[in-house]
């Protein structure tokens, strides 16, 4: 890789879901295994993930927090992501615990904040879609950027989406440029077309459309990238035999 290029490291699931952070010689072993991951990478972050279905009862919680107090937190920063709702106790319970030992609050900022402040913000973004079946139009990335740059001065953002790559490519042309670039080069319907041809099957119904091809981003305008659902939404609740059948729907001249 590139000397400037930048890792970071995802923690051990055997930690975080089976150990589930407490402090027993297993967990300490893990963790340093880990931690000499980030030191042979030069990895700044090492990100720890507590899935949903892990209880957060208070012997839990206590453990966690000597789990912390005890093990070098140093050597690099961790990002901690919990998942699932968690009752206001609970939440009170874990900001102590992230503050008191300088743990970033790994959120995804397209669609929370982090409920601590730190001088690193690391996120990592799914979107509003099913799992991580999404792509992010140029308001939200628009959104994500400030956000990152009003919460912190450096920021890690960690793309999960559909379609991870095109859209970190083109939150970076932003950066740099102030704008954002085109998603798929036509514009309109004929835009829409492009995204349709990759996957959609016919017959299909205007719902079934949404479900599936709605979540991907098509240029609007030459300035403009929206989901495809904001066009596949001006379609007439019917089943399509074809996508041609879709572009005459939407008043556009049928595909060769």
């Amino acid at each position: 890789m590139p000397s400037d290029f930048h890792f970071s490291v995802r923690c051990h699931r055997d930690l975080t879901h089976r150990l589930e952070l407490q402090p027993t010689d297993e967990s300490f072993e893990t963790y340093y295994k880990m931690m000499d991951v980030c030191e042979a990478l030069g990895a700044e972050v090492l990100h720890l993930l507590t899935p949903a279905r892990s209880e957060l009862t208070d012997q839990k919680l206590s453990g966690i927090a000597e789990f912390f107090d005890s093990v070098d937190v140093g050597r690099a920063r961790i990002a901690w992501e919990i998942r699932g709702g968690r009752e206001r106790e609970e939440w009170g319970r874990l900001v102590r615990i992230m503050q008191d030992h300088d743990i970033v609050h790994c959120v995804d900022l397209s669609v929370e904040s982090p409920r601590v402040h730190s001088d690193i913000l690391y996120a990592r973004l799914f979107g509003a879609g099913r799992h991580n079946l999404y792509q992010f139009d140029d308001r939200e990335l628009r959104g994500i950027n400030d956000g990152a740059e009003r919460l912190s001065k450096k920021a890690y953002l960690v793309f999960h989406g559909g379609r991870m790559y095109e859209d970190a490519a083109r939150l970076k042309v932003y950066r740099e440029t102030g704008r954002f670039p085109t998603a798929k080069g036509p514009v309109g319907v004929d835009s829409l077309a492009s995204v349709l041809r990759e996957d959609a099957t016919f017959p299909s119904t205007t719902d079934e459309l949404i479900k599936s091809q709605g979540w991907k981003v098509v240029d609007l305008t030459q300035t403009e990238r929206v989901h495809s659902s904001v066009l596949l939404g001006r379609l007439p609740d019917k089943t399509f035999l074809s996508l041609e059948e879709v572009k005459r729907a939407l008043g556009s001249v049928p595909v060769t």
